[in-house]
């Protein structure tokens, strides 16, 4: 990937307090990009991953804001806006998964609501922010999974909100015709993260870390730089979901 020439373009990663997220800010910012560092409830831990970024030169601060709440997702465009003068790039990486994986009679009203809220409903509201704000060439990376091709007991909720997440990147793209804005999704694999490993006993792991023919777990750093890839200012990839699973699914 490209160093980023100037005007130093902006990238807001969402859930970039740690994990996933947290990863995928560190390499925008080694690539040039200022990072708004978004958080819902972990400050301290989202100030850690802004000064390892400062420490190395980089820019970047951290932004709280609850992508579930519409208000909150406005409110850190505009301290975007404010810091930087432009947002070039969205990563809508926040997500959660119920740490019991129920089956779908057995999931609760609040468990539903909460996955659709902060899974669908959340990057919804990124995505609807940046169609009005993001600078002409923008890109924005959605975040899918490889579940909904394994199709396994206990994710259907999760993964249902993940599905809705594909089909609407793949209609967002379209619809953003004429305002060069590519919109793409990354669906990973089992990944080694407190997300994925909350929960599982030591066979799930293992038995996991096996499916794949590359027989281990990714790591945050694998999907980072998948994103990255998918983030770059010159590419004809548009409206397609990559997965980055190492060939689970």
């Amino acid at each position: 990937m490209q160093t980023i020439q100037n005007p130093q373009q902006v990238a807001i990663v969402t859930g970039a307090s740690r994990g996933i997220g947290a990863a995928i800010a560190a390499r925008l910012a080694r690539a040039g990009y200022a990072v708004v560092v978004n958080y819902s409830g972990s400050a301290a831990e989202a100030q850690k991953v802004v000064d390892g970024i400062v420490a190395a030169d980089g820019q970047a601060i951290a932004v709280q804001a609850d992508v579930a709440d519409a208000v909150s997702v406005e409110a850190m465009f505009e301290q975007a806006h404010n810091t930087y003068g432009r947002v070039d790039v969205l990563i809508n990486n926040a997500g959660i998964m119920p740490p019991n994986l129920p089956m779908l009679a057995d999931t609760d009203d609040a468990t539903f609501d909460r996955l659709i809220a902060v899974n669908l409903k959340g990057s919804f509201n990124t995505m609807r922010s940046a169609a009005k704000r993001m600078a002409q060439g923008g890109r924005i990376v959605n975040f899918s999974t490889s579940v909904i091709g394994l199709a396994l007991p206990g994710y259907s909720v999760y993964a249902a909100t993940k599905a809705a997440i594909e089909v609407m990147t793949n209609i967002m793209a379209k619809e953003l015709r004429g305002k060069h804005i590519r919109v793409n999704a990354i669906a990973p694999g089992p990944t080694a993260t407190a997300l994925f490993l909350n929960g599982k006993s030591e066979e799930v792991i293992e038995r996991m870390s096996k499916a794949s023919p590359l027989e281990r777990l990714g790591t945050p750093e694998d999907i980072a730089e998948a994103v990255a890839y998918l983030a770059t200012p010159d590419s004809w990839i548009n409206g397609q979901t990559l997965r980055a699973n190492g060939g689970l699914v």
